[in-house]
């Protein structure tokens, strides 16, 4: 099995240009090709999961990757499945958040002679002459077709600002330089892009006269909301600071059961043929493979070693035995205390199940909030020291848990 028939049968592609000439040159490792990453945050987060893993694959494969981060599309914001406009970022913010994902793509893709190799879209496109690019990218757009696009849909019912009108175009003109000054023969990215993905291969044949070919894998989204990566304390991040490795594996962990074998699929490096006996698995066995996909993708995250620790910490927790020693843990200091007690409220703010009191309080009436196992019903109640230093757990409904400690 070529990577191309790989990728079929774990269900990554969605769509592409054209299938014969892609599954020659990426089986045959002669894809360069990229994947491009704006800047949005200081961090990853799991909705470009799926990227990595097919930057890896294709990697692995023999075929040569670009990572495109986005610091000058980063200026525009792309509306793609959007209804409102991005929030605008300045340059110092652009540029803080593209070292931030440089750092965490070198733990995951190869860089070197040969190898990956790293870009930022800054270097080109915050230097175009506007009047030049008009002329000589301008003009090989049809606007009626734009339009068209299936990204700016949801934008035109709000109103489309010509800021985000021109995200296309700048999208195009990637690929389009990366083909005349790296060699890149190949666009991949989520279906939610392909309309800027033909784009710029139809740019780049109306130039050159060169063949390009773009492939879009299949989204963990759904068309109400891009759901994956999100949870009720907002998105799920690769950065260890910002999503813990304990909580990144009961991510994947809690994900339904309806969706463990396609996260599987999509998403780990289990050989092709071990997945499909574990599809035949007696639903009884559902737990066991949450638990194989969460182990597995927090490894190639966050390393064998915080694998481990998250996977006892989480057995401790909810199966009654494994190590407590990993669990989410928030150290209170003397400052936290008043005449030695601390009420329940501020405990819950501290351990970041509620951002004020009144959230706090809300909770507590909606009986969603336990202590050491017993429900609390009374905002007022407050905690000693040595109350906390024997041995001290809240939980938040059913999956959201902290341990408290006194530094």
């Amino acid at each position: 099995m070529g990577i191309f028939e790989e990728l079929q049968a774990r269900g990554l592609i969605a769509q592409v240009t054209d299938n014969n000439e892609i599954r020659n040159l990426i089986n045959s490792g002669g894809a360069k090709f990229y994947i491009g990453f704006d800047p949005t945050a200081d961090s990853l987060h799991v909705g470009h999961f799926m990227a990595l893993c097919l930057m890896k694959r294709l990697q692995m494969a023999g075929n040569r990757p670009i990572v495109l981060i986005g610091g000058g599309t980063g200026h525009v914001g792309d509306p793609s499945g959007r209804t409102d406009m991005r929030t605008m970022m300045t340059k110092d913010i652009i540029d803080h958040n593209c070292n931030c994902f440089k750092k965490q793509m070198e733990k995951f893709i190869e860089f070197g002679d040969d190898k990956a190799i790293m870009v930022n879209n800054a270097d080109w496109l915050l230097k175009l002459n506007y009047v030049e690019l008009l002329r000589d990218v301008g003009a090989c757009f049809s606007v009626n077709n734009m339009l068209r696009a299936e990204c700016y849909k949801q934008r035109m019912e709000k109103g489309l600002s010509f800021l985000e009108f021109n995200y296309m175009i700048m999208q195009a003109y990637d690929f389009y330089y990366l083909h005349q000054n790296y060699g890149c023969n190949m666009q991949f990215g989520g279906d939610d892009q392909w309309s800027n993905m033909l784009a710029g291969t139809e740019l780049i044949r109306k130039k050159t006269g060169d063949d390009a070919y773009a492939m879009t894998i299949t989204l963990l989204m759904n068309s109400e909301g891009k759901k994956m990566g999100k949870t009720a304390k907002g998105a799920v991040w690769l950065d260890p600071e910002k999503t813990s490795p304990f909580e990144f594996y009961q991510y994947w962990r809690n994900v339904d059961d309806a969706d463990v074998m396609k996260c599987i699929k999509l998403l780990t490096f289990i050989p092709i043929e071990q997945i499909d006996e574990m599809s035949h698995w007696e639903d009884s066995r559902i737990n066991e493979k949450k638990e194989i996909l969460a182990f597995e993708l927090t490894k190639m995250i966050h390393g064998d070693d915080e694998a481990q620790k998250a996977q006892a910490a989480a057995k401790a927790l909810f199966g009654g035995n494994g190590d407590s020693e990993n669990m989410p843990t928030v150290t209170l200091q003397n400052e936290d205390f008043e005449e030695d007690f601390i009420n329940i409220l501020d405990l819950l703010i501290k351990c970041g199940f509620s951002s004020s009191r009144g959230e706090a309080k809300r909770l507590i009436q909606q009986g969603g909030i336990t202590v050491n196992d017993k429900l609390v019903a009374d905002m007022q109640i407050k905690y000693s020291k040595s109350d906390i230093n024997s041995g001290f757990k809240i939980k938040k409904g059913k999956k959201h848990f902290c341990k408290v400690t006194v530094g």
